[in-house]
């Protein structure tokens, strides 16, 4: 708990009204903050001598769609010298965008680019904001929890038209009932081996 405390009291005195909660999860100190001053404390954390977390090693987003602002931007760092990590968490919504960290740790640059591919989050300042893992021409963000599984789109190649095709989803009717059950269960004829598994 010591810890915790020497933590929250060199972020309240160096960053003034940035940081809203400081808490320990699973051996790691974990620090809530204003989105508008994420880069800020990114900096602050990484050159204070008193903490020097300089190693970049994570950016991810999370979605929580019952909440106003439904997205957190997770970053962990690892600080070698004080042989510590932290996690840094802020929140926002789909509109408010999050400044970019990539001035102060450039390796953000690709997870900040797969956090907008995935899930819509916003980056102010950043180099290339573009779609990083999904198609060109991709409509929606596949880890918002209200993407459909199936997607919208499904994609084949036509050996008549010799070219890759789009077209919306149709779904059979096995997979629209389907009944959980193993195909090795509720079958009327035996299978083989089956027949040891009873003796």
């Amino acid at each position: 708990m010591n810890r915790i405390e020497n933590l929250s009291d060199i972020l309240s005195a160096g960053l003034a009204g940035a940081v809203l909660a400081v808490d320990a999860h699973v051996d790691m100190d974990c620090v809530v903050v204003k989105a508008d001053r994420l880069v800020d404390v990114m900096r602050f954390l990484s050159t204070d001598p008193r903490l020097i977390f300089v190693n970049f090693t994570d950016l991810c987003g999370a979605d929580y769609p019952a909440r106003e602002q439904r997205f957190e931007v997770v970053i962990h760092l690892l600080s070698p010298k004080h042989n510590a990590r932290i996690r840094v968490k802020t929140m926002v919504d789909e509109r408010t965008p999050v400044p970019s960290i990539v001035s102060v740790f450039p390796s953000a640059d690709w997870f900040e680019r797969e956090a907008y591919d995935m899930y819509g989050i916003l980056f102010t300042g950043h180099p290339d904001l573009r779609r990083l893992l999904t198609d060109y021409g991709f409509e929606g963000y596949p880890l918002r929890k209200d993407f459909p599984l199936t997607g919208y789109v499904e994609v084949r190649y036509d050996d008549e038209a010799k070219r890759v095709v789009y077209e919306p989803v149709k779904l059979t009717q096995e997979f629209r009932a389907f009944d959980f059950l193993s195909p090795w269960e509720g079958t009327d004829y035996v299978l083989p081996g089956d027949e040891k598994a009873k003796s």
